[in-house]
Order: structure tokens, then sequence, then C-alpha cells
């Protein structure tokens, strides 16, 4: 990419969105397009069609995605699935008929099977069963990385998938029932030391292992990737290490200072039990994380404090 490219980075505004935004613009990459819903509805083929047909842009980020965490997911099935389907279909197709010359779709560590060997290699995909409580998103997102394969086997177009680890960081979704693990209990923890609590609750029983990456270290791997790689198979983005939630727990707890107990609710899901990604592929191409979990979680807290309600 040079530096006065159109780059569309759809779905600016979500957690991976606006890291993609911050880094580019401190990159000095000066011609950032962006759209917010109430201008271009991303799950209307015509309005995505018009919005390409005039401001044809030459690379794009596709991080446009409904998205949450288990409770969300198992709740929402329709939603999950359905409109995940339409944004990344009408943003695929769009970047084919506007001759968008390299297009980055953006998948999840939940399109793997449930039961994948750890550290999970990318062509595990499609060799097992999914992960039962946000299989309708991760249907959506194989899709998605199907048809981007799809266009470059029959038109050559220059589409990318990227997996990312689970995901955190300043402008997360810290909604207290649809967010993912780490805003979540940033916030239970955080209103629980407001509220003078003397107990936080957490689901399953804390044993489930999970690799988180901060969104910032995203934002740099997807820029890098975007310049270096060039494959149609799908390339994963991890830290390298996992933790199990206790851990991590433990961590936020120490970090929002909160003196309470916690108690285990065992009869809610753990989810998948372990997920680590293997993530050589992309080491092996010169780029590393390097924003540590704890420092990257006191960041996260330091945002919610100051811009959640």
């Amino acid at each position: 990419m040079n530096k006065t490219d159109k780059i569309f980075v759809a779905g600016h505004k979500g957690l991976v969105g606006s890291a993609i935004v911050r880094k580019l613009n401190s990159l000095g990459y000066n011609n950032i397009l962006t759209v917010d819903r109430n201008q271009v509805d991303l799950k209307s083929t015509s309005e995505v069609n018009y919005w390409f047909s005039l401001n044809k842009p030459d690379y794009v980020f596709l991080a446009a995605a409904k998205v949450g965490g288990i409770r969300a997911n198992d709740t929402y099935p329709v939603e999950f699935l359905d409109e995940n389907l339409q944004i990344q279909g009408n943003v695929i197709n769009a970047s084919h008929n506007y001759s968008v010359k390299k297009l980055m779709f953006l998948g999840s560590v939940c399109i793997y099977p449930k039961y994948a060997p750890t550290p999970v290699k990318e062509e595990y995909l499609l060799s097992g069963e999914l992960e039962p409580t946000n299989q309708w998103y991760a249907i959506a997102k194989i899709s998605g990385i199907k048809l981007c394969q799809a266009y470059r086997k029959q038109y050559g177009d220059n589409f990318i998938s990227v997996m990312p680890c689970n995901l955190y960081g300043i402008n997360d979704n810290f909604h207290p029932l649809n967010s993912h693990v780490l805003p979540a209990l940033i916030r239970r923890f955080h209103e629980a030391k407001r509220d003078g609590l003397n107990e936080v609750v957490c689901w399953g029983d804390g044993l489930a292992r999970r690799e988180f990456l901060n969104s910032d270290d995203l934002a740099d791997a997807l820029i890098f990737l975007m310049d270096k790689y060039e494959s149609d198979q799908i390339i994963n983005i991890g830290y390298g290490d996992d933790y199990t939630i206790k851990d991590v727990v433990e961590i936020i707890k120490d970090i929002v200072n909160y003196t309470g107990e916690i108690k285990w609710d065992t009869t809610k899901p753990n989810g998948t039990p372990k997920r680590l990604l293997d993530s050589t592929k992309l080491f092996n191409l010169g780029w590393k994380p390097k924003v540590e979990l704890r420092q990257g979680l006191q960041e996260a807290y330091t945002w919610f404090k100051e811009n959640v309600k």
C-alpha cells in the first residue's frame, strides 16, 4: 500500500476497525475511507455497491461484523448468521465489482473445530464439529473465507483471509451481557468494586484456556500482512501463548483492585476447552506481538473508566 492509496476500513468504529484506523494514521496513510451505519447499511447490496461506485477504494480491510460473546451468540443465532453473511457478501462482491486491488477478510478463531488439536494449525479448518454455542458466527465466517477463495479461483482477485485469536483492547464492547470475555470481566469487577459487592460470579470452572491478542498488535499484524501476504490460504494471527480463564480473572481482579471473592458458576458453559493458534506461518514472515496481557488489560481498563458510563 502507498500512503495515498484509498484504504477502506469497514467497521471502523469497532474494536478492530478503530485499531486499524489508528495504526494507519500513525504510519502516515492519509486517504482512509470510513462510513457510518446511518450513511451506508452494509447489509444492503444496493447501498454498498453505490458507495463503492462513488469511492472506488484501492484496498479494503473487512472488519465489519456482528460480534459478541457466548451468551449473545447462543441467544441471537439468526442475527449472527444472517447479518454477517449479508455484510461480508456485499463488501466482498463489491470489491470484485469495482476492482479493488486487495481485500483482507477477518475471520475468527471460532471457525476451527471445537476439539481441534492445539496449537491449532490453519489446515484444521473444516476437520471436525464446531463449538455449538458460536457455530452460527463460525459458519458465517467460514463462508466469507470460501467466498474470498472462490473469487481468487474464478477471477484472480487478490482477496486474503486472516484468523485472529481472541481480541481485547481500547474501544472494546463492554456491554454487560453481549460482550466477549475480557471486557465483560473488566466491567463486572469494576461494578462490583463500585457497588461494594462481596463476590463476583464468573461462568464455568475457570479451567478453559484462551489466547488473547491486543487490538493494537492485531492492527499492526494486519497492515504487515496486507503488504506481505498473497496466498489464498488462511493465516493465523495469535499471541503465541495462552492463559486459563482463572488466570485472567485474577489479573483483572488485581488491576481493578477488587478485594471481594470470586465464585465460579459451573452450571454455565466453559466453551471450547482450549484454544491456542499456531501462528508459526505469521511469525516466520517476521512479525511478532509486542503488548503483554497485563499491560494491555491495564490500558483497556483505563480506557473503560474514561469512556464507558
